[in-house]
């Protein structure tokens, strides 16, 4: 067991980092249907600079950012606060179990970024990179 553990353990920040930009590149979509209707249109399409195309911006420039690892920190941060705000302005109103208001995704989301808040990009980054040439 103790051979397992240790190669479990030497893998983690090389999967910390497939984490990240697999995470990236899931939320990079939403902001591209939500501002660009890319791969799918829309339901609507968001008046500039509401609530909606803000949220889509953030999903853009986040996401990329996120698949980079680049100031993967910060953004993790900012965008674990969108989801969170994502849940309780558009799905919690709806109803208190997320299963029946449709929040899980927007749940989830917010905690794995909450998580690479706290853990870091992992080596395969931007930010990885920079701190190496530093």
């Amino acid at each position: 067991m103790d051979r397992l553990t240790s190669t479990l353990n030497s893998w983690a920040p090389t999967v910390l980092s497939l984490l990240r930009i697999v995470v990236g590149l899931l939320f990079l979509q939403h902001g591209l249907v939500k501002l660009l209707g890319f791969p799918m249109a829309p339901p609507s399409a968001p008046s500039l600079f509401s609530l909606i195309w803000f949220a889509g911006a953030l999903e853009i420039v986040g996401g990329i950012l996120l698949i980079l690892g680049l100031f993967t920190r910060p953004v993790a941060f900012i965008v674990a606060g969108e989801m969170a705000f994502a849940y309780f302005i558009g799905h919690h109103p709806r109803s208190f179990f997320p299963i029946q208001n449709a929040g899980n995704l927007a749940i989830l989301y917010c905690f794995v970024f909450f998580y690479l808040t706290f853990a870091g990009p992992g080596p395969i980054s931007l930010d990885a990179q920079r701190s190496r040439n530093a």
